[in-house]
């Protein structure tokens, strides 16, 4: 379970990258930008530094994720563990959020916490 569990949370840190990457580099592009409902530059411009914000969240947790792997395989278990558990747990969390508050993101939400999810579901199992 150990092997799936960093599978997972390797996934979901390569996720969240990704997710940095168009929230904080691509934003302004308009396929991107529609992708969130906006309608318009004009109005993208405005959002532009809040989602530029929202993305070092993620690449911060894509981050914490990587070293959580990183020292797991390294010899830190316990910090490695902790690191990816506080990760995933962040990333399930925001999904859990995403959905709440808005329901018909519910697709963005899945793509965004099933790997964070399955990763803990495998920590608890190993």
């Amino acid at each position: 379970m150990t092997t799936a569990m960093l599978i997972f949370a390797g996934l979901a840190a390569v996720l969240h990258a990704l997710f940095f990457c168009v929230q904080s580099l691509w934003f302004i592009k308009k396929k991107l930008y529609r992708r969130f409902g906006i309608d318009n530059a004009e109005d993208a411009e405005k959002m532009r530094v809040i989602f530029f914000n929202q993305g070092f969240y993620n690449l911060f947790l894509a981050v914490g994720a990587g070293l959580g792997i990183a020292l797991l395989m390294g010899g830190d278990p316990v910090v490695g563990r902790t690191l990816l558990l506080f990760c995933c747990g962040s990333m399930l969390g925001a999904a859990i959020v995403l959905i709440i508050s808005k329901p018909e993101l519910m697709r963005a939400a899945a793509i965004q916490g099933t790997a964070p999810a399955l990763a803990i579901v495998c920590f608890l199992l190993s």
